[in-house]
């Protein structure tokens, strides 16, 4: 039996949604941050993804810089007290970095579908034969 065709939406619209990135149905998550077993519509098996810290960094990059540069601009133009500071900003990166980190890491685990990621291999390992000048 083939397996059926799949009308598979982007990476971006997939890990916006968190869902499965080969028929945009089932859930990619089982629990906040860990990964389904496998999709609940399709079956796919997501024994695949592996984003490892990719998202985190991806997260605390961008929130971090935003929020930072919003910081500065606040802190130069109105000059607020220290406790402002504190009442404000560190909320706000918890937040945002807790809001966005499930949406990057299913964007990741999407592209590492649609583009077949995986560990790379050296053909050369273990031969004794391999002659880097025929490359």
């Amino acid at each position: 039996m083939a397996d059926p065709l799949y009308n598979s939406p982007s990476p971006l619209l997939s890990g916006l949604r968190c869902r499965c990135p080969r028929c945009g149905e089932g859930k990619l998550f089982a629990g906040f941050l860990k990964l389904a077993p496998a999709c609940d519509r399709c079956g796919l098996s997501y024994a695949f993804a592996d984003p490892a810290d990719g998202p985190a960094f991806f997260v605390m990059s961008g929130v971090g810089i935003v929020v930072i540069g919003v910081f500065t601009w606040v802190e130069v133009v109105y000059r607020p007290p220290l406790w402002v500071h504190f009442a404000t900003v560190f909320p706000v990166l918890i937040g945002a970095c807790l809001g966005t980190l499930r949406p990057v890491k299913a964007w990741l685990v999407a592209s590492q579908f649609i583009h077949k990621a995986e560990e790379g291999r050296f053909e050369s390992v273990g031969r004794h034969d391999f002659d880097e000048r025929r490359l």
